[in-house]
């Protein structure tokens, strides 16, 4: 799984969230590292709908604009669930790793 999917996805784990909401909280659990333009985002949820990992919530106007939010599936939550214990996994290995060259550092 990508890192902006991943991102995604977690951003998605606490609430549903329209677009604009999503690339504020990608940036905030990525500390600015990963910025998400509105083209790649709506990319990703069409795509991530498809699989059926996330899902339209509902609409909502606001200043005659409309938002549409999204929220996370039962299949999302699994795939993430997945995705985030494979990451600690490679983590826990980097780490051991990193441990037996310099004792001490990590």
């Amino acid at each position: 799984m990508r890192e902006p999917t991943f991102l995604i996805l977690t951003a998605l784990a606490g609430a549903s969230r329209h677009g604009y909401g999503i690339v504020q909280e990608v940036e905030a659990l990525s500390e600015g590292r990963v910025s998400l333009l509105t083209g790649t985002l709506y990319t990703a949820l069409d795509r991530l709908t498809a699989e059926g990992l996330v899902e339209h919530d509902h609409d909502e106007e606001v200043d005659g604009r409309v938002r549409h939010y999204y929220r996370l599936t039962a299949p999302g939550l699994t795939a993430l669930t997945a995705e985030t214990a494979r990451l600690r996994q490679l983590t826990g290995a980097a780490e051991a790793r990193l441990r037996a060259l310099r004792p001490g550092l990590v």
